[in-house]
């Protein structure tokens, strides 16, 4: 930028409005986070220019994906207490607080955010770690995929604002075919207009880009689809538990707001399981967001209150205890 004032960092929203002419990072890739200077420049703008409260007088309850390295999870609470000062913090999978914010026991908790898809099952509260399934493929991904369908056809979406205006085309146009076979013999194209007035236009790629949560052949990887997925997490569960669990299904991210995913996701596991099985899909209007929304209900429960690390722990055991506390 020239001819005036700009500063070396911008975040959140104001980054967005002038994405046109910056470079945007990410600092997590995958529900890991890789750079650690601007996962904490991040925090720094959400505690102090967004909530505008000091840390040292407040809890943080923080949230993570299944199977996150432990060294993570350390560095995470190093910062915390290092560098924001906080009485005490607790870390949670996502899945548990999904469940929170459901008012569920036992289910199969599905997550599809922006840069992993999980499952993680929970029975009457407790989790199964030999029962975690997860595979890297996101919101971003699908936003990656996307832009490349669309260089086939001809258009170039290369920088970080055109990037961003795929994304925005892919959560408002994308929809998740219940028959993809018979979804591609059945295509129209429509047109699309651009936020600077182009036209483009687009067919199969709206349904084919979110196909790859069920099939991740298609971007080149040899994972298991989200369905089986969550069949072979039902599997690794103990025998007892599994009839609370295929009647409860519960979903939840941003890249489940789709529309179809849930009636395919339904249509698929209801293929895999025997027919005396009456298979049901849970999802929530405000999925989205049921990992803040759970996070809230949890930290706000008297019982939880007794869970927090403290400052005091930290200081005895250093970042360590995370992995004895959290789990």
């Amino acid at each position: 930028m020239s001819g005036g004032y700009y500063k070396d960092l911008y975040v959140g929203d104001e980054a967005q409005t002038k994405r046109g002419i910056l470079s945007i990072q990410y600092p997590m890739e995958h529900g890991i986070v890789t750079n650690w200077d601007d996962m904490e420049k991040i925090w720094q703008h959400v505690i102090f220019d967004q909530l505008h409260v000091p840390p040292e007088e407040h809890p943080v309850l923080l949230s993570e994906v299944p199977l996150n390295p432990r060294a993570n999870r350390e560095k995470m609470t190093q910062v915390m207490f290092e560098s924001f000062s906080v009485p005490a913090m607790y870390v949670s999978l996502q899945a548990i607080l999904a469940i929170y914010a459901s008012g569920r026991g036992s289910c199969i908790v599905l997550d599809c955010g922006d840069g992993v898809a999980n499952v993680v099952p929970l029975y009457e509260g407790y989790t199964t770690p030999d029962a975690y399934q997860r595979v890297d493929i996101g919101g971003r991904d699908l936003t990656e995929n996307m832009m490349e369908m669309l260089t086939e056809r001809g258009y170039s979406f290369s920088s970080t604002n055109e990037r961003e205006i795929v994304r925005e085309m892919k959560e408002k146009l994308c929809y998740v075919a219940l028959d993809f076979d018979e979804e591609k013999r059945s295509c129209r194209q429509q047109n699309y207009e651009l936020p600077d007035g182009e036209v483009i236009t687009v067919g199969d790629e709206l349904f084919r880009c979110p196909e790859c949560l069920f099939q991740p052949s298609l971007l080149g990887l040899d994972a298991p689809g989200i369905h089986q997925m969550i069949y072979n997490s039902f599997m690794n569960c103990d025998i007892d538990t599994r009839k609370d669990l295929y009647c409860n299904i519960l979903i939840e991210g941003g890249s489940t707001m789709f529309s179809g995913f849930s009636e395919r996701l339904q249509k698929e596991m209801s293929a895999l399981f025997p027919k005396t099985m009456k298979v049901r899909v849970v999802s929530p209007p405000e999925r989205k967001y049921s990992v803040w929304i759970g996070g809230s209900i949890l930290a706000s429960l008297s019982t939880f209150q007794q869970m927090w690390i403290t400052r005091q722990e930290y200081d005895e055991y250093g970042p360590s205890i995370v992995n004895r506390k959290c789990f």
